[in-house]
């Protein structure tokens, strides 16, 4: 088996980019799912299987579900409709003078918020977003589902060192701007066009450093009582801003 797909929207979109090999799992009875099975009878590239309740909480393993189970049919690495990129490939694809928005994410580790960030980058059209290979979460079954399939079109870098990727991009003409507290309002920010976002952990923020490779620091103006935004928040307000600014 492959790497396993649950939510009505994500498995929608993996149906539309499916293999040979994929198999969709669902629950016999329930018609909640008939429009995934007519989408997958169209594609001509998925096996339909209809469970029991039994065989199929065997199938789902705990996973949260409607009655269906996408299964790939391909490892969790190779699942991607666009598989993982380099960051120096990703570099040389760019024409002179194009414009980019790179999110790069320093040790993320809930799925949920993975997910939820890719759904805004795919919304904005984060050109790449970059995950470390280590100390990290990366596109696992509930990062689909929560990103609502956008995980399945969002172009990814996993990368061993993170400094040194960031190193590569400003070399190609990118300019950093990490997000912190103590940053220049965003909303005052002047974002280059070709520009990387870092978003540092859910607790402790970004590494010292990969902090010392930032550009500049910017921040989000905030009047409420509790003083942060979780992260995805943050990542999808931050993506506007550039996009505020360079539209296309």
């Amino acid at each position: 088996m492959g790497e396993k797909i649950t939510g009505t929207h994500a498995i929608e979109e993996a149906l539309k980019n499916a293999s040979m090999g994929s198999t969709l799992y669902l629950l016999r009875g329930d018609r909640r799912n008939a429009p995934l099975e007519k989408l997958a009878l169209q594609t001509g590239k998925t096996a339909i299987k209809k469970l029991s309740q039994l065989e199929f909480d065997k199938v789902a393993k705990g996973a949260e579900n409607r009655g269906a189970v996408f299964d790939t049919g391909r490892r969790v690495k190779d699942s991607r409709v666009n598989p993982d990129i380099s960051v120096e490939d990703f570099c040389a694809s760019l024409k002179n003078g194009e414009g980019a928005l790179v999110l790069c994410l320093d040790s993320i580790t809930d799925p949920h918020n993975l997910g939820a960030i890719l759904r805004s980058a795919d919304q904005f059209s984060a050109t790449l977003v970059i995950v470390p290979k280590n100390n990290s979460v990366h596109a696992t079954e509930v990062v689909h589902r929560v990103s609502s399939g956008a995980a399945s079109y969002v172009k990814m870098s996993t990368v061993t060192n993170l400094s040194r990727a960031l190193d590569t991009l400003k070399d190609n003409g990118f300019w950093v701007y990490g997000a912190d507290m103590a940053g220049e309002e965003s909303y005052s920010a002047e974002f280059s066009q070709r520009s990387v976002i870092v978003m540092g952990s859910e607790g402790s923020g970004m590494r010292s450093l990969v902090r010392a490779k930032c550009d500049k620091i910017v921040s989000i103006p905030m009047s409420g009582h509790i003083d942060s935004l979780n992260v995805s928040v943050a990542a999808g307000i931050l993506m506007y801003e550039y996009r505020r600014t360079f539209r296309n």
